[in-house]
């Protein structure tokens, strides 16, 4: 596989990464504002209306699992082919699209800051609720993860973009 070819394909799921975060992201935040009104409802005494919570907010966290189980492999995939391609094989006509990944990586580790936010007050609500049994242990590895992930991913986007600007030549800065 070529480089192009190569970097095409990181960008296309580094976008699809990110829109699955930020899709996680608003599902957690809802999640948050349902458990708020539960905790509301146990806390005047009042029967739990919505019944339904935590067989949908483990479900949530199993599907978050499974999605980021399945996106490793070619995360760890492409890093090992980025690392097997030369220097010189990231020629210096590749640096608009390595700077566009680059960018798609900042923009991934936005959305990553706001999966985390949701991530820290559900878990700060969630503290003492003992109504249910919540896999919330899940939602945090699922959040290391991502997180750890992010930062992989924004470190190659970085070094690719590098790699692409010295082998520019010096006749572009002058």
């Amino acid at each position: 596989m070529n480089c192009e070819t190569l970097l095409d394909q990181i960008s296309a799921r580094c976008d699809a990464f990110r829109a699955d975060l930020t899709a996680a992201a608003q599902n957690l935040r809802d999640f948050n504002r349902r458990l708020e009104q539960i905790i509301q409802q146990l806390h005047k005494d009042m029967a739990v209306r919505d019944e339904a919570f935590a067989g949908q907010f483990n479900q949530y966290c199993l599907d978050l699992r499974k999605k980021l189980d399945g996106d490793e492999p070619f995360w760890t995939q492409t890093r090992n082919q980025v690392r097997a391609c030369k220097d010189a094989d990231w020629t210096g006509d590749l640096a608009l699209a390595a700077k566009g990944l680059n960018s798609r990586a900042k923009t991934l580790s936005r959305a990553c800051d706001e999966f985390t936010t949701a991530y820290d007050a559900f878990y700060r609500r969630y503290t003492g609720f003992t109504a249910s049994k919540l896999n919330v242990w899940l939602l945090t590895s699922c959040q290391n993860d991502a997180a750890s992930l992010t930062g992989k991913i924004l470190f190659l986007a970085r070094e690719i973009a590098k790699k692409t600007e010295r082998n520019r030549g010096p006749h572009v800065y002058g």
